[in-house]
């Protein structure tokens, strides 16, 4: 015969088993009124949220919120934190994102810019401390000055330099004859005290500080076939007592490092392709790396 507290956690069980769903979001056909409990729309009330944001505010343990990949970038900062955002060993807490964009950065186009000689431009970012320049949405050759030197750049050419973003236009064109843009949002994808999360098949971009940041206490959580590019300081960064995976990820174009480790964190990686050209593959401040299985 069971006892009273087996039936309990019998209970519990079921309770949970039944709490894990599916919660939709496309930026095109969603509205953030919604629940998000259908990909398609029928009516006004039932269909899937715009942003992954409010999928996140509604969302219970194990559930999976599933991203339409519209075509159209996702322009917003998310974070995870809690046991709202946090699974269990049967059913993780996913974003799986069907290859769409998290894309953090800022219009230039209403920017005050100052003159520095030599077809060379500046202006004061949102951000001073990482930045990347974007034209028509691609990175620019970012060329920074040698210590004690003034910036000297090229056509399309930019960097950071004492806190301003300097950039050499075309002979007798201005600034705002380009569509240029550089990072506005600090972190794509922040983590904080959750456990069992899969994030799957997104891509990261433009934000000033990381990609995705797993800040601290970050414990079974798997980073899959992530792109994390063209980020201010680092694609990845992993940090605190965490304990991650980063699984089939791509980094590259980031500003200090493709993958960011520090702190007291441990992190697994498992066959992913990290371009040096930028920065370093990965930067240590701490933290023990375990390759393989």
């Amino acid at each position: 015969m069971r006892t009273q507290s087996s039936v309990m956690a019998c209970i519990l069980l079921a309770c949970t088993s039944a709490a894990a769903r599916d919660i939709f979001v496309d930026n095109v056909l969603g509205d953030d009124r919604r629940a998000g409990t259908m990909a398609v729309v029928v009516g006004e009330d039932v269909g899937p949220c715009r942003s992954i944001s409010k999928a996140l505010r509604i969302a219970l343990p194990g559930d999976r919120i599933v991203v339409t990949n519209t075509g159209q970038p996702y322009r917003e900062s998310i974070t995870l934190q809690g046991p709202n955002h946090s699974g269990d060993d049967r059913f993780a807490l996913a974003i799986v994102g069907n290859g769409a964009t998290l894309d953090g950065t800022y219009s230039l186009a209403n920017a005050r810019w100052e003159y520095a000689g030599n077809n060379t431009f500046r202006t004061r970012p949102p951000h001073l401390s990482y930045q990347q320049l974007f034209l028509d949405g691609q990175p620019l050759v970012r060329k920074q000055p040698p210590p004690g030197q003034s910036p000297q750049l090229a056509p399309h050419e930019w960097c950071l330099f004492q806190g301003w973003i300097y950039f050499r236009a075309d002979e007798g064109k201005l600034p705002p004859a380009y569509n240029l843009s550089c990072c506005g949002e600090q972190v794509g994808i922040t983590l904080y005290e959750v456990h069992d999360v899969i994030i799957e098949d997104l891509a990261v971009r433009g934000f000033w500080l990381d990609g995705v940041n797993c800040h601290d206490n970050v414990r079974r959580t798997d980073l899959v076939r992530i792109t994390a590019k063209d980020n201010g300081r680092s694609g990845i960064s992993v940090g605190g007592s965490s304990r991650v995976r980063i699984d089939t990820c791509t980094a590259a174009g980031n500003g200090e490092a493709q993958v960011r480790v520090e702190g007291y964190c441990i992190v697994q990686m498992l066959d992913n392709v990290l371009d040096a050209t930028s920065a370093p593959a990965v930067v240590r401040e701490g933290g023990r790396i375990v390759k393989g299985e």
